[in-house]
């Protein structure tokens, strides 16, 4: 079960990573005197960040933490 959530949640963040390429590319288009404007970059990096994060969670991968020893 936990690799059909792992897929479902790949899934999500490749079309996340088109949506980002998208704004890149072009964040607002007027057409005829309509405008279009795409959703918002920071959010959508941050659900890019939160879904690469339970995609690792849900995998067994660890993320690095740095720690400062303390002696």
């Amino acid at each position: 079960m936990a690799s059909t959530r792992v897929e479902n949640l790949k899934k999500r963040l490749d079309m996340y990573y088109a949506a980002e390429e998208a704004i890149l590319s072009s964040q607002e288009y007027s057409i005829n005197g309509r405008s279009l404007k795409r959703a918002d970059l920071g959010t959508v990096q941050t659900m890019i960040k939160e879904l690469e994060r339970q995609i690792d969670a849900l995998s067994g991968r660890r993320g690095i933490s740095y720690g400062i020893p303390r002696g």
